[in-house]
């Protein structure tokens, strides 16, 4: 009986191509849409879940308020570590870590030198009786037990180890640093699985002054907090974490700073869990610098909706025209009654007709699934790929999704349709009434709506990203470049010889000393004090250092007052909107003033016009230009000039001097316009991925609107006849014909904008500088669909209005 349910399904397949067609290809794209979408969220959602222990292991974040402000930091105090080691109600272990650096690591045994090593952390064994890594050679519990020893990942010990194994690697050593001798106590196996904790090299916490890093159990700044000074531990079974969040809360009082100019700040410690360091948590404290991928909550719940959306569009063709066909299938289903056929046989029926396309749709979608994600790869991480789908996970998953299209799609043809009585329908007086129409008007409506939405949500979001663009952030961002020299190079005379050289280039218009440009993700700020009218007023400012041609090279125009003296001297240029925030809304007033740092007295000798410090999310904020610290510059910034032929050649020759003087560093130019445009990676994002999501919405609610268009048509052929026979031309019987379509796509318009303009708009809202949600996007979107419903139900009806009368009339 199953078998020849299915012969007969597929037969029926067979017997109306066109809407089968359809049927499979608006079945296929929101499949193939929900599978992509479902393995760049499943991604997301595997970082770190094979620990055994994932639910019992947190993290301590810092949350600083000062006044209105309020911003985090993943990392906590050094004593705070003490604390944990000591011992805190409820805590099983804790596993404080420092993120470190090398500069050089040597093998003298084989004459092997390798520098700028990064991914390295101070840890101790605690670190893996927290998470879970496979042992290759060494004891896990006396690994880092004492000063000068470290744990190798597998990549690491083969790369410092050539030809090794990794039982010949324990013992060894290895000099740090010019100078730290360690010994190699441990290899573990690289991670397998997705992973935040990108780190290869684990040296004793222990070592700690040895490479410049605090001894957590001797520190007492309890007011200095580092994002590589990272807390995790591990609750006991049945422990309460918000009495562990109640003793940090009591910690933060009992160690806060009491100096004069922080009396109205705030600093509190806050219980991160595993699961939500990948998402950033509630305050955005993404999981460490060396991570190659962050997800964004936010990001993956719009995918999920938007994969949502276009199943729903796939199965509302399948329904629409299933009731379209009403008439032609209830003829079939009162034969089949009259024949002995039950009501429960002919709902297996039409179910085996749905299993049969959703399973043709799955085998496309699976097939399109690899270029669709292709056409994500330029902003999605490396590691996604669709590998899930042949886990069982990702089995289970696709099986479940294909049940849920089929009853989704498949519930009114077998449940609705089911239900005709044979006596009526044989006897001609079976009428579908008004409830088929609506239905079919209401899902055409739906799928519109939907279409509409992301195509107005596209409009807006590109005509945003193209305002933040071409925005002009207040200073020279074309052809203006920098270079980070090597930090841990404290000797100056190779920055000197670089410099000079790099200055000496043809068609440099500005060469500059500084450190991070006047834009970027890199900002030290700190408070500075400020005295007027016998009150104190503390003000947070984000610092820039560079030399008195440091604003030249970016443009940055003084609006009041002089530029520094020199690079040594402690004087500050301040932006406007620090003046403002300290009570001066004459720039020429501030000038002369002094603020305090700690206890060193600084003036104020000229104020800059404000620009844009980061991406236009943020607002300006106060800002102050000073010159180096003791140790000097870490930067060169230079103007390319006003010849952009000369600009490649340039470029070239810089980094030939970079070569030259740092022979074994990795060195990059980067480009101040580069660098703006990377903060808006995620908007890039979200256009093109909306641009796809907005052209398979249309081609799924054209197809379905094609479908309807080809049934009504070829209902009214013979009326069509008769209207010509009767005078009618061809421009009113389009019109006819379009009439009907036209009104739903209005409708799904007037619906779709008010949808449309909330969610941009919240959007929007989180912008400090935003484009206006112009009415003409709304009005040029309508039209355009408006265009293409013409186009599709045109091109039917105009070919139905053509038919010979004769033709159509002769069976009359």
């Amino acid at each position: 009986m199953f078998f020849n349910n299915l012969k007969v399904a597929w037969r029926s397949i067979l017997k109306n191509k066109l809407f089968s067609f359809i049927n499979v290809i608006g079945l296929s794209i929101g499949l193939c849409s929900s599978i992509v979408i479902g393995a760049i969220v499943y991604f997301d959602f595997s970082f770190d879940n094979f620990h055994k222990d994932r639910d019992r292991i947190y993290r301590v974040t810092t949350l600083f308020e000062s006044g209105e402000n309020e911003f985090s930091n993943r990392g906590v105090s050094v004593p705070l570590m003490k604390e944990f080691r000591n011992g805190i109600s409820g805590v099983e272990v804790s596993a404080p870590f420092m993120s470190t650096y090398f500069s050089t690591i040597e093998n003298k045994a084989q004459d092997l030198v390798f520098r700028n090593e990064n991914n390295g952390i101070l840890a101790d064994g605690d670190y893996f009786e927290i998470f879970d890594y496979n042992w290759l050679a060494g004891d896990n519990q006396t690994a880092l037990s004492e000063p000068a020893q470290v744990v190798l990942t597998k990549i690491k010990a083969e790369k410092y180890f050539p030809h090794k194994n990794v039982n010949e690697v324990i013992g060894q050593t290895l000099v740090y640093n010019d100078s730290v001798n360690v010994k190699v106590m441990g290899v573990v196996d690289d991670l397998k699985q997705n992973s935040d904790l990108k780190f290869t090299e684990f040296m004793s916490l222990s070592s700690a002054k040895m490479f410049g890093e605090s001894d957590f159990t001797t520190s007492d700044a309890w007011n200095g907090t580092s994002s590589g000074d990272q807390l995790f531990f591990k609750i006991s079974e049945g422990a309460s974490v918000p009495n562990i969040q109640s003793r940090l809360d009591e910690l933060a009082k009992e160690h806060k700073n009491r100096e004069p100019w922080a009396i109205n700040d705030e600093r509190w410690f806050k219980i991160q869990a595993l699961s939500e360091i990948h998402f950033g948590g509630e305050h955005g404290d993404y999981p460490f610098n060396n991570s190659s991928h962050v997800a964004n909550m936010k990001v993956l719940k719009s995918l999920a909706f938007i994969a949502l959306f276009l199943l729903l569009l796939g199965c509302a063709n399948f329904i629409n025209l299933n009731s379209a066909q009403a008439l032609t299938r209830a003829k079939e289903i009162g034969i089949r009654k009259t024949l002995g056929s039950s009501k429960k046989q002919v709902v297996r029926q039409f179910f085996g007709e749905t299993f049969i396309l959703t399973l043709l749709a799955t085998v496309l979608s699976l097939v399109m699934a690899p270029f669709l994600l292709r056409q994500f790869k330029d902003f999605l991480p490396s590691g996604i790929d669709l590998s899930v789908l042949y886990s069982a996970e990702g089995i289970f998953g696709i099986l479940l999704l294909m049940l849920l299209v089929c009853l989704l799609s498949g519930f009114y043809p077998a449940f609705v349709l089911s239900k005709f009585k044979p006596v009526s329908v044989l006897k001609g007086q079976f009428s579908k009434g008004d409830k088929g129409v609506r239905l079919r008007k209401t899902l055409t409506v739906f799928q519109f709506v939907v279409a509409q939405v992301f195509v107005i949500a596209t409009f807006l979001v590109a005509k945003q990203l193209h305002f933040l663009m071409q925005k002009d952030m207040g200073m020279k961002t074309e052809a203006v470049a920098y270079v980070n020299l090597p930090w841990n190079d404290r000797s100056q005379i190779k920055k000197e010889r670089v410099f000079n050289q790099i200055k000496n280039i043809k068609g440099l218009s500005q060469v500059s000393w500084g450190d991070n440009p006047p834009a970027s993700n890199n900002m030290s700020s700190t408070i500075l004090s400020y005295y007027k009218d016998g009150n104190e007023t503390h003000q947070e400012a984000q610092i820039l250092t560079g030399d008195i041609s440091y604003l030249k090279t970016y443009g940055i125009p003084l609006i009041a007052g002089r530029e520094r003296l020199n690079d040594s001297i402690d004087e500050y240029v301040v932006n406007e909107t620090f003046a403002r925030a300290i009570g001066f809304q004459n720039p020429e007033e501030v000038v002369g003033t002094s603020v305090k740092l700690d206890t060193v007295k600084i003036a104020i000798v000229g104020v800059m016009k404000d620009f844009n410090q980061r991406s236009l999310r943020s607002e300006i904020r106060p800002l102050a230009v000073r010159g180096h610290y003791s140790r000097g510059f870490d930067g060169i910034h230079f103007d390319l000039g006003n010849n952009p032929e000369r600009w490649t050649q340039i470029v070239d020759e810089v980094e030939e001097v970079l070569v030259s003087v740092y022979p074994d560093e990795e060195l990059e130019v980067r480009f101040m316009d580069e660098t703006v445009k990377g903060f808006y990676r995620q908007e890039k994002s979200a256009v093109q991925l909306l641009k796809w999501a907005t052209g398979l919405a249309i081609l799924i609610s054209c197809l379905g609107l094609m479908g309807l268009v080809v049934y009504t048509t070829e209902r009214r052929v013979k009326e069509i006849g008769v209207r010509k026979v009767l005078g009618a031309n061809l421009a009113q019987l389009n019109i006819l014909l379009c009439k009907e379509f036209l009104i739903l796509v209005g409708v799904a318009f007037a619906i779709a904008v008010p949808i449309s303009w909330y969610l941009v708009q919240e959007w929007i809202e989180s912008f400090a500088y935003k484009t206006e949600l112009s009415w003409w996007v709304f009005l040029t979107s309508g039209i355009g669909m408006a265009v293409v419903a013409l186009l599709v139900t045109g091109a039917r009806t105009y070919k139905t209005a053509n038919i010979n009368p004769i033709e159509s009339l002769r069976n009359e």
